[in-house]
């Protein structure tokens, strides 16, 4: 099974549309009803449905730090990357990583 993503409500649309078109696996925030949800909880959904958590939050970096368990999470700081740059890294983290490579694992981009 390939990884399946999660995007949190500040990954732009855009990005989920791209990896759909791929036929990648992806769920939003506003997919799962969680707009407005704490990280916590954001993190729970993913790891609950074996999916890695993309965001620009450094706060689900603390949540890792202090032993959160999770499916994988992909960090990208804010306005760090083009929209198509970061649709780029997913894609290939998506072809070249197995899901259970990502479990616990931060990757950054």
């Amino acid at each position: 099974m390939p990884i399946r993503f999660h995007l949190d409500e500040h990954i732009p649309a855009g990005v989920a549309a791209g990896l759909r078109r791929r036929k990648i696996d992806v769920t939003t925030t506003a997919d799962a009803g969680l707009v407005g949800a704490d990280d916590a909880t954001q993190l729970s959904f993913a790891a609950a449905a074996g999916r890695v958590l993309v965001t620009h939050d450094s706060d689900f970096l603390r949540l890792h730090v202090r032993g959160a368990s999770h499916a994988g999470i992909v960090y990208c700081p804010q306005g760090s990357v083009a929209m198509g740059e970061m649709l780029r890294h997913l894609v290939l983290i998506h072809d070249l990583l197995a899901p259970e490579e990502m479990v616990g694992r931060v990757e950054f981009l």
